[in-house]
């Protein structure tokens, strides 16, 4: 059975791909849909769940921060590339393949 640090990474990665997914689904379908359509019924489902993914992927990025010794730079570049589409996919490629490899 695995133990809560060996769970923590698998969990970062997925939901690091989700919150992802939900921001590139929130500003390229519901945005779109609600300014250039006048349909507004996308944006508060999506935004409230990015919004969730965000503080989940948020807490457990933090969480890997503290289990695993990561250094601030590592923990702080994972936050700045949440804000940037496509961000989160890079920063599961790049560092949260493996515990060590920060």
């Amino acid at each position: 059975m695995l133990n809560t640090s060996e769970k923590t990474l698998p969990r970062l990665r997925l939901i690091a791909i989700l919150e992802g997914i939900s921001y590139l689904a929130l500003i390229f379908v519901a945005m779109p849909m609600k300014y250039y359509w006048g349909n507004p019924q996308f944006i508060r489902p999506a935004g409230m769940l990015h919004g969730w993914l965000f503080v989940l992927y948020t807490l457990l990025l933090l969480l890997a921060h503290r289990q695993f010794r990561w250094g601030w730079k590592i923990t702080f570049w994972g936050f700045v590339l949440s804000f940037l589409p496509f961000g989160t996919f890079y920063a599961e490629r790049k560092w949260f393949q493996n515990p060590n490899n920060p």
